[in-house]
């Protein structure tokens, strides 16, 4: 069954509705990407106009900005630390924007969307202890 970004057929306040005209193809929609950790693997999918879109499927590395610095590094992503979106998306180890993850250097907090831009952009929020 594809997933459908049409009208549901209740309105807000929960009354049943009657849907008087078939699906159309503008209110398709996508199963999302749930962007792993692991060997890189990008998909580009055409979008409607024809533009492209990249969804990143498994990721290795992660462009890390350190605002103290002012500098970003490309470094290797160990783990997913703690995700707001979903608690269950930690244990699967997905990728989403605002989820905190493990690098080399400490923890980041992910600003981009990985799986509607193909790449894993974070910001810095916990260094790396030196000991």
């Amino acid at each position: 069954m594809a997933i459908w970004h049409g009208k549901r057929g209740r309105t807000e306040t929960g009354k049943e509705m009657k849907i008087a005209r078939k699906k159309r193809k503008y209110e398709l929609g996508r199963y999302p990407a749930h962007t792993k950790i692991g060997n890189e693997k990008r998909k580009i999918e055409r979008t409607k106009g024809g533009g492209r879109k990249v969804k990143a499927l498994a990721v290795e590395f992660a462009n890390v900005f350190d605002k103290k610095t002012n500098t970003a590094k490309k470094v290797k992503i160990l783990g997913v630390e703690e995700n707001p979106a979903n608690p269950h998306f930690v244990r699967h180890g997905i990728i989403t924007k605002g989820c905190i993850i493990k690098t080399e250097i400490g923890l980041a907090r992910v600003t981009s969307r990985p799986s509607q831009h193909g790449v894993v952009n974070a910001v810095l929020i916990e260094e790396k202890s030196v000991s």
